[in-house]
């Protein structure tokens, strides 16, 4: 036998072994072999039972929440904040249908990220919508193969059932510049060109509404997360000292939250000292290197940041003297800052307001330092599984409410700019400060400088 046959022989034995079941063949991983829920069944029922009396009515209109898309672009997947919030599922590609008497989850028949049919070994398959566990571990009433959801929305537009999305109602174009569209954003636009009679309406107020009011599981993460940013921020600001650079303070904070536990960051921290604590965020991350200088005795630094702790976040903010001693008129304009946060921070009870709360924040600012003191609104933000949790900015506050409390002053002529931010939520009587144990007095402050020298 020539060569050249003898070869050809051995390639196409080689391609019909490649294409039996390994001897080693790892098995099917399913879900929950690799990861467990973070919440328990009635959490969650209990939430997506909010949802379903708020459904019920003669429409008999059906709520769909999408997933994210399960792919990650370098960073560790993380779900959709409205999906998580109802079903504590990392399932890729997946709607979650809510109607008035229960929900039905809408899955792949297997999971795309665990297939690979050339490393089989290491892609070794998962199934998604026949698996028990999904609906055990969740409470959810019925988990269903995605292609079944096409079936749903054909008898709903016969039927002439609404259907809800946590985005405005009309498709969405993608333009050639801007942000992509949210999961809910393309769920709207594929409705209106597959299923194009069914009315579509918008979930926005629903959502505001529900997911504003914290639940007390909820309530404990985010205190979690609160302390685990105070006690990083504190950490960092030891470091800080004549030339060290915000980079070096933003490593520190990193390392710090994630010692605790935090399995990510939730935004870039933002550090900034001297110039630079005189711009907003956005406007110094236009440029790729202005996010980090040396800081120098004299300056101001701004800590403005947050850890990521079981989905929950925090946002914390505090001014420190970079020599360790503030300058009169550092702490003079530090001190006024924190009176007005500490008028804000009385007025909250139930029943109040967010435009009370900024009427009595304008009061408290003086005079002359009003066009100075940087915020809309109330002075803050809803805060939660993300840095912009929905809310009713019209509505009366209720007990659960979580939100931030931060008057920023940027004085370019002066050249100086503090900041104190503080996560709060609302209770029966007032308010619990979640960032407490963090000094807010010039004094305390000035004490958690230069501890440590950096190597």
């Amino acid at each position: 036998m020539h060569t050249r046959s003898r070869g050809i022989l051995a390639l196409v034995a080689c391609l019909s072994l490649s294409a039996l079941p390994l001897s080693g063949q790892t098995p099917e991983q399913p879900y929950f072999d690799w990861t467990s829920m973070d919440e328990v069944p009635s959490e969650l029922a209990a939430r997506r039972g909010r949802f379903q009396v708020a459904l019920r009515g003669a429409e008999r209109p059906v709520l769909l929440v999408p997933g994210a898309e399960g792919l990650s672009d370098g960073e560790t997947f993380r779900q959709d904040d409205d999906f998580w919030y109802l079903t504590g599922l990392e399932v890729p590609r997946s709607i979650l249908a809510i109607e008035g008497e229960g929900s039905t989850l809408f899955v792949p028949e297997r999971d795309f990220r665990f297939e690979n049919p050339d490393r089989r070994n290491d892609f070794p398959g998962r199934a998604l919508a026949a698996d028990p566990e999904l609906a055990r571990h969740t409470g959810i009433e019925r988990v269903l193969p995605f292609d079944s959801l096409d079936a749903l929305l054909a008898t709903m537009e016969g039927d002439g059932r609404p259907v809800l999305v946590h985005a405005d109602p009309r498709p969405v174009p993608l333009p050639l510049f801007g942000p992509p569209p949210t999961a809910a954003q393309r769920l709207v636009t594929w409705l209106a060109a597959r299923h194009p009679s069914l009315e579509r309406r918008d979930a926005t107020p629903l959502f505001q509404r529900i997911r504003a009011v914290k639940t007390a599981s909820e309530i404990r993460r985010i205190r979690r997360a609160a302390m685990l940013t105070a006690s990083a921020i504190a950490e960092s600001v030891a470091f800080v000292r004549d030339g060290v650079s915000e980079r070096e303070l933003e490593a520190r904070f990193e390392a710090a939250c994630k010692r605790g536990g935090a399995q990510r960051i939730p935004f870039h921290p933002i550090i900034k000292s001297g110039p630079n604590a005189l711009w907003p965020w956005r406007i110094l991350a236009a440029h790729y290197d202005r996010r980090n200088r040396a800081m120098r005795s004299g300056e101001v630094v701004v800590f403005d940041v947050g850890c990521e702790l079981d989905h929950y976040l925090s946002d914390v903010g505090r001014t420190f003297p970079v020599s360790g001693r503030f300058t009169a008129e550092q702490r003079e304009l530090l001190e006024m800052e924190v009176s007005v946060s500490d008028r804000i921070l009385e007025a909250i009870r139930p029943g109040v307001t967010f435009a009370e709360l900024r009427a009595v924040a304008d009061q408290a600012i003086p005079a002359h330092e009003r066009p100075y003191m940087q915020a809309a609104l109330f002075f803050g933000h809803a805060i939660g599984l993300s840095t912009g949790d929905p809310f009713d900015e019209t509505a009366p506050l209720e007990p659960g409410m979580v939100f931030t409390v931060e008057p920023w002053y940027y004085n370019h002529e002066r050249g100086l700019s503090v900041f104190t931010e503080d996560v709060v939520v609302v209770t029966e009587t007032g308010v619990e400060v979640l960032t407490a144990g963090l000094p807010r007095s010039p004094a305390a402050l000035e004490a958690l400088v230069g501890a440590v020298v950096p190597q």
